[in-house]
């Protein structure tokens, strides 16, 4: 008999806004860096360090100067963005003494910062603003915000991923979805509208994934339930995953903002995959509307939670890709712990 996902919830004395798992040098050390807030106090955001199963009590914290909109962990460093415009990077040993900081400004971000992550040795950073940047080490415990793009209020980012060292995507309002390649230069060098118009109500990119070995592929999630992938070797031609008005095409999973989307390493494809193939590897995805799902190109979407409030952000396990952390918007963390059998038999 397969064994069904387990799900455990860990109420908390605070709003979660952003969790990520931290890498982990034991077995036995299961580590969140969650970013949050307490809507009851001002100046009350912060980014804590977390320990399962007991997330409670935080181990270390960090203040931040407003509240968390975007977080990120490379390897070695961990990095939180403001909705003020700030950046923050912390060694991922939450060594809070260490913490390098960049103030919000006009040589930097005005206004919250969606898009972050880190390409190697520079993060890239995009925001409401319109603003695009390039940060990386500067020397003498410094670092460097390098501009190369300025909306100036005629878009606005709310995504980025790196793809390759050489090579990120953008997405948010106005935009759609940006291919930018350093190697021609600072400039966006492909872009794709995305699936709207097609009965989709808006058209706004809340998240996007690249996966490591289809570095060629972005999956995104954006609103109106809307999830596709766009592959750069056919860029005019974006697959619907999901989302409401796209009829036989996608079966849509929820109907309102898609916060988080990531290509599921746990969940096996119902095809055998080879790396020619051109078919959509399983992504993971959550909603304002509670769903925690995985879509998957020409299939039923699997439902793995409905919450009667927002999931507001979750991450997948890179050492156990089978154990999923998700922020719930009624103060509390979810934790799910899947079963490869329970999987395969759906």
């Amino acid at each position: 008999m397969a064994d069904s996902p387990s799900f455990r919830r860990h109420p908390l004395p605070f709003s979660v806004d952003l969790l990520r798992w931290l890498p982990s040098s034991t077995s036995s050390a299961r580590l969140i860096a969650a970013a949050v807030h307490d809507p009851t106090i001002p100046a009350s955001s912060h980014l804590h360090l977390l320990s399962l199963p007991d997330p409670a009590s935080p181990l270390a914290s960090l203040p931040l100067p407003s509240r968390p909109t975007a977080l990120r962990c490379s390897p070695s460093v961990l990095a939180a963005a403001t909705s003020s415009g700030s950046l923050h990077l912390l060694p991922s040993s939450f060594d809070t003494d260490s913490v390098i900081s960049i103030p919000s400004g006009a040589g930097f971000h005005v206004g919250p910062v969606r898009g972050l992550d880190c390409g190697g040795e520079e993060w890239v950073t995009a925001g409401e603003d319109g603003r695009v940047h390039l940060v990386s080490d500067g020397g003498d415990g410094r670092v460097v915000a390098r501009r190369v793009c300025d909306g100036k209020g005629m878009l606005g980012y709310e995504a980025a991923r790196w793809a390759s060292s050489a090579e990120f995507a953008t997405g948010g309002a106005g935009c759609g979805v940006q291919w930018w390649d350093r190697r021609k230069g600072d400039a966006v060098v492909a872009q794709c509208k995305g699936i709207w118009g097609r009965g989709v109500a808006a058209g706004i990119v809340h998240s996007i994934d690249i996966h490591p070995s289809r570095k060629h592929i972005c999956v995104v999630g954006g609103s109106s339930g809307a999830i596709f992938a766009w592959d750069l070797r056919w860029p005019q031609q974006p697959i619907p995953l999901s989302g409401v008005g796209l009829h036989e095409t996608a079966e849509p999973i929820c109907e309102s903002e898609v916060w988080e989307v990531l290509f599921d390493n746990y969940t096996q494809s119902s095809d055998i995959i080879s790396a020619a193939s051109t078919r959509i590897l399983p992504v993971m995805m959550c909603s304002e509307d509670g769903i925690l799902a995985i879509v998957e190109q020409d299939e039923r979407p699997l439902e793995l939670l409905a919450e009667p409030c927002a999931i507001n952000s979750f991450d997948i396990d890179p050492q156990n890709p089978s154990d999923v952390v998700c922020a719930l918007e009624w103060e509390s963390i979810g934790v799910l712990t899947r079963g490869r059998d329970a999987m395969a038999a759906e």
